[in-house]
């Protein structure tokens, strides 16, 4: 439990600079390695990526908050979205962690695979997409939140991938989209996270230091260091030529897919 703790604190340190550095959610990189650390301990094969999967949303809960009371001071976040997308948002990420503790550790793990694959293509390709509808009704926000609910609460991610491209395809300006993503990034961690406590709480085989499927000491670990580090991230994001890092850390992306399917 120590050294999977002490682990942690590195990868928090480095996930809290990716996020920082290249704006990208940690659960790019806290997924796999955790995936990796927990299967080195010998935890049981079959909750190895759920695990992996519910502590790295766990982890987006106190970084959203410090992100959302960031953006609302800079009076950029559009709370009337933010309304209309978090119901969607919180019943697709209860959806999402049912789905997750219904499938196979394999599915799960070919799921995020592509998750990753994609993510790469894109930072190669130096493109971000923009999902334009072109459709004005009422209950759009309501589907596209529990889309990005379920996938985000799949894959253990915050949903920024998804949603800040369908905000601008709602043409809202990228500062607000940006802004909106974050605030749905709460909603999103709150509820999966409670659904993969519940789901996991009376599993026989979940090792000591568990609530449900979140494993506390690898928790606490990441986000005591990255809560550090991403400040710093977005410091060096001016230094440093972020497109041409964006393209060395695709070229991660590309390995550790490999690796996890190996």
């Amino acid at each position: 439990m120590t050294e999977i703790f002490l682990f942690s604190l590195l990868l928090g340190t480095v996930s809290g600079l990716v996020a920082g550095l290249l704006g990208l959610g940690g659960g790019l990189v806290i997924v796999p390695l955790l995936a990796w650390l927990f299967s080195a301990h010998q935890f049981n094969s079959e909750l190895i990526m759920i695990m992996a999967v519910a502590t790295s949303l766990a982890t987006i809960v106190p970084t959203a908050i410090v992100a959302v009371s960031s953006h609302h001071r800079k009076r950029a976040v559009v709370w009337r979205r933010v309304a209309k997308l978090t119901p969607g948002i919180i019943v697709g990420a209860a959806i999402g962690a049912l789905f997750a503790d219904w499938v196979s550790d394999g599915i799960l793990r070919v799921m995020f695979v592509v998750y990753l694959l994609y993510v790469a293509g894109m930072m190669v390709m130096q493109v971000r997409p923009v999902f334009t509808l072109h459709l004005r009704l009422s209950w759009l926000d309501y589907l596209a939140g529990g889309v990005i609910g379920m996938i985000s609460s799949l894959l253990g991610i915050g949903g920024g991938t998804m949603t800040v491209p369908y905000l601008l395809g709602q043409r809202l300006e990228m500062k607000n989209a940006v802004a909106v993503s974050s605030a749905c990034g709460l909603p999103i961690a709150v509820a999966g996270t409670l659904s993969y406590a519940w789901l996991g709480w009376e599993h026989a085989v979940v090792p000591d230091g568990s609530l449900g499927y979140v494993y506390l000491p690898a928790f606490f670990g990441i986000v005591a260091s990255s809560v550090l580090t991403a400040p710093l991230g977005v410091k060096l994001a001016h230094q440093l030529p972020a497109q041409r890092l964006k393209r060395y850390f695709a070229i991660i992306l590309f390995i550790m897919a490999v690796k996890m399917m190996v």
